[in-house]
């Protein structure tokens, strides 16, 4: 197959949200349709029209939180994992059509294949049209120590998670600073339920430490239980043996230990009400370990000096765009959701990847 046309809606040249259409044998597919990360940001689908399929990547809301556009894009047919819509409340996704973890699909003529990218519940990078066509990884991460990931097979395009720019720095090394300072103090960390909370709930449990979960994220791990398939092996057994052994988070519980709690940054749900208290006693330090949202609190906590950031790497590093890269070997290579100068820097570390800067890519 030949003609392709990838146009970036939303989600080039800034940490914004995900929005790609893809066009090739008069086929037209959207893929993801989400909002944020920061406040208020939303992809601009005007003159778009109608599309064939809406393909999702995981359920995070910068990947989702804009399907209530679907409407004006004719309502068409939208596609996702099973743990995805198992883990929605929204209506369009949960009761989406299959999109399998590992395997392949018919949509509008066009195979997609999938595989598991990491990153978050039922993840996965799709590639479309075959070796000729185009790979897109969503959000990525090879580092995950609960979510598989495996790597794609070669694409003449991809757009790929380029969330770090040219940071390298392992996983392994943010989780023992991070469990060095679990080790002096209670800590209070606002995360994804959905994401990186559990795969810290597990490593900090695993090493000894009390951890105690909100209800998020413990209803998000009961529900993984019933989808093995998503998890790494041996996963299911380490998520019901955390699950087990941990506490039951909530707004007036003790200050000790580690505590996980939703929302990531600290807008709503049981991390914004335990941030009000620790940030006022001082019981607990809060510790931030993704993307600082402009609007929200974390991000102004941070600057405050009320609270600090500590990455846990749950988008790929330098090395593993490098792994990728030579995985895919692409023809054309598009970055997404890194802001140019971060862009500019990964391009640099990685000369030989053919990165184009403009929006759109024919091939």
């Amino acid at each position: 197959m030949t003609g392709f046309h990838l146009r970036a809606i939303s989600g080039l040249g800034v940490k914004g949200p995900a929005c790609f259409q893809l066009e090739t044998g008069g086929a037209r597919l959207l893929l993801d349709l989400g909002e944020g990360p920061d406040a208020g940001m939303r992809p601009d689908i005007t003159g778009i029209g109608s599309v064939d399929a809406i393909l999702i990547s995981h359920g995070h809301p910068d990947h989702i939180g804009a399907l209530d556009l679907a409407p004006e894009l004719g309502n068409p047919p939208v596609y996702a994992t099973a743990p995805v819509r198992a883990l929605t409340d929204d209506l369009r996704l949960a009761h989406a059509q299959d999109l399998p973890i590992r395997g392949t699909v018919q949509v509008a003529g066009l195979t997609v294949e999938t595989g598991p990218c990491g990153h978050a519940p039922g993840a996965v990078w799709m590639r479309i049209g075959g070796a000729g066509g185009l790979l897109y990884t969503g959000d990525m991460s090879a580092e995950s120590t609960l979510y598989p990931c495996e790597l794609p097979a070669p694409a003449a395009a991809l757009v790929f998670d380029a969330s770090y720019g040219a940071a390298d720095q392992p996983l392994a090394d943010q989780m023992a600073e991070l469990l060095a300072l679990a080790a002096t103090r209670p800590l209070l960390l606002p995360a994804p339920a959905g994401g990186r909370g559990l795969e810290m709930a597990i490593a900090f449990a695993a090493a000894g430490l009390p951890v105690a979960l909100c209800p998020a994220h413990r209803h998000v791990a009961t529900v993984l239980l019933d989808h093995p398939g998503a998890l790494v092996p041996g996963g299911a057994g380490a998520l019901a043996g955390m699950l087990a052994g941990t506490a039951a988070l909530a707004g007036g519980s003790p200050a000790q230990g580690v505590m996980i709690a939703a929302k990531p940054n600290g807008d709503a749900g049981l991390a914004a009400e335990l941030i009000a208290r620790f940030a006022k006693s001082g019981e607990a330090e809060i510790v931030f370990t993704g993307h600082l949202a402009t609007g929200k609190p974390a991000a102004e906590l941070v600057a405050s000096s009320k609270a600090r950031f500590l990455r846990w790497n749950v988008h790929p590093r330098l090395t593993g765009i490098a792994a990728l890269a030579a995985s895919v070997q692409p023809r054309l290579a598009m970055a997404a959701f890194v802001e140019a100068p971060r862009a500019a820097d990964l391009a640099a570390a990685l000369p030989d990847l053919p990165l184009v800067q403009a929006p759109e890519m024919r091939w």
